[in-house]
């Protein structure tokens, strides 16, 4: 059955299943849940040890029969039973007042544009195991565009460009409709996998990734801005604890090429509207949200290459289950959704 915003409206409770972070919204209540995707199981009993924020601080610090992993991957649930485990002890007591006040509670969620059958029903079996009655699936891109504040139902073009940890999404949007997109396979992971590259073969250090990320704080968006940062690892050779200073400009260029194929996609959707549409984008831009897009530089990298403005949503990790929480809340204005059947 196609989504509609009747549909959504009957919905209490808005789920974003990221690869990185699972996020809850909760009708006339706001945002909930924003924990890590992540849960720490101990592989002997099958006990599950912790999730959230504990469990990912475990990563790579646990003996061998406790294993720390994330059912879910690209907006994709990769693991039924363990993404439902996950939920029931992120949400918990937080969603036990909403389904005492709605026993037959409806849920919608967040999925990726052009989403396979089999991912919308992994989807929707996490979901009902949770107690859901029905679950309404809408598009994560127009759901990142409405909690952007993007005009999504004028008759103009407007660009968004998701940048999740695992994919980016890209699209532009007309008429409360998607005109054209395009799935990446580039996002958060890769460019910490390039910076842990770059670390490795110039600097001969090993570092986990979490240890990438406050690296990225101190990256600088201007070209000719230089700065020195300290990192700590293992040594390649040795294996022993050591630290390295490293030129922030070298790590901008590892990022850079790691961007290439996001900045690949952004031309081919572009290459795919229609010439008045892409007038329209002169003037408005590209506006970035997900996770990733809190790397500093990247709307002025993305400007640079298009020749677009472009700059990045208030709270763009958050855009997507707030613009789905609007729409249950009926704060958006009628408009066409693109059908998702479950």
């Amino acid at each position: 059955m196609p989504v509609s915003l009747e549909h959504l409206r009957r919905c209490s409770v808005a789920v974003d299943l990221g690869a990185a972070r699972t996020r809850v919204y909760v009708k006339d209540t706001g945002l909930v849940v924003d924990e890590p995707s992540v849960a720490a199981v101990n592989t002997r009993s099958g006990a599950l040890l912790a999730v959230g924020e504990l469990a990912e601080r475990m990563t790579g610090r646990t003996p061998e029969y406790i294993r720390v992993v994330r059912p879910v991957s690209g907006g994709t649930v990769v693991d039924i039973d363990m993404a439902q485990r996950m939920l029931r002890q992120l949400i918990g007591d937080k969603l036990r007042k909403a389904w005492r006040r709605k026993p037959a509670l409806r849920i919608a969620a967040c999925t990726p544009h052009d989403s396979e059958p089999l991912t919308q029903r992994a989807a929707v079996e996490t979901l009902t195991a949770l107690g859901a009655r029905r679950v309404e699936l809408a598009d994560a891109l127009i759901c990142a565009a409405v909690g952007c504040g993007l005009p999504v139902e004028q008759p103009e073009a407007t660009m968004i460009v998701v940048c999740g940890a695992a994919t980016s999404q890209v699209a532009v949007l007309s008429l409360g409709s998607i005109v054209a997109a395009e799935n990446i396979p580039v996002g958060g992971n890769s460019i910490d996998h390039a910076v842990m590259e770059h670390l490795r073969s110039e600097h001969e250090l090993m570092l986990p990734s979490p240890a990438v990320r406050p690296l990225h704080l101190v990256l600088s968006a201007a070209e000719d801005t230089t700065d020195l940062a300290e990192v700590h690892g293992r040594d390649v050779a040795t294996g022993l604890a050591r630290s390295v200073t490293v030129d922030t400009a070298e790590v901008r260029r590892a990022i850079v090429n790691a961007l290439t194929a996001l900045l690949d996609g952004i031309r081919v959707v572009l290459r795919r509207c229609p010439p008045d549409l892409v007038a329209d984008l002169s003037d408005r831009g590209i506006m970035v949200a997900g996770g990733s897009a809190l790397l500093p530089g990247l709307d002025t990298l993305l400007s640079r290459a298009t020749g677009m403005p472009a700059q990045t949503a208030e709270r763009p990790d958050t855009c997507a289950v707030r613009g789905l929480g609007s729409m249950l809340e009926g704060k958006v204005r009628p408009l066409h959704l693109d059908p998702l059947t479950n």
